[in-house]
C-alpha cells in the first residue's frame, strides 16, 4: 500500500491517460519526470475493494531504456493469447470509445454485450490475488 508522504513527493504527471475497465477497475498511464529531467512511465491498476471502502493500487514503473523491449514483449504476449490460445474469441467485443464507453452496436460491436462481458471478467478477476 502506498504511503501518503511518498505520493506527495512524486512529481505531477506531464501526461496522463485513464482507461476505465469494468465497474471497479481503472488503469492509469502517467508520464513523469525524474530529478534529472528524464521521463518514465507508471502504469497503475486501481481496483475498488469489493467489501470495503477505498481502492487497492498496483503500480509498475517503466524507464526509457526499457520502453522498446517492454512494448515488444507485451505485444508478443497479447498476440500469443489472441492467436495461439484464443483464436476464436472476438476481442473486438471489448472495443471502447475514447471516453471509455463501449462502442455502439452500429459500430460493429454490441455495447451492452461488451459491458456485461467485461463486468463478468471484472468479477472473476477479484479472486486472482
Amino acid at each position: 500500500m502506498e504511503n501518503n508522504n511518498d505520493f506527495e513527493k512524486r512529481p505531477a504527471p506531464v501526461f496522463s491517460k485513464r482507461l476505465k475497465a469494468g465497474k471497479r477497475r481503472t488503469y492509469f498511464f502517467d508520464v513523469r519526470t525524474t530529478k534529472a529531467n528524464d521521463y518514465y512511465l507508471t502504469i497503475t491498476e486501481s481496483k475498488k475493494r469489493f467489501d470495503e471502502d477505498g481502492y487497492d493500487r498496483h503500480k509498475i514503473f517503466i524507464y526509457k531504456e526499457d520502453f522498446n523491449k517492454f512494448i515488444e514483449d507485451l505485444q508478443e504476449s497479447v498476440n500469443h493469447i489472441k492467436t495461439d490460445l484464443m483464436p476464436e474469441y472476438d476481442f473486438d467485443t471489448f472495443s471502447r470509445n475514447d471516453d471509455g464507453s463501449y462502442k455502439k452496436p452500429n459500430d460493429g460491436v454490441d455495447g451492452e454485450k461488451a459491458k456485461n462481458a467485461n463486468d463478468a471478467a471484472d468479477e472473476k478477476a477479484t479472486n486472482w490475488d
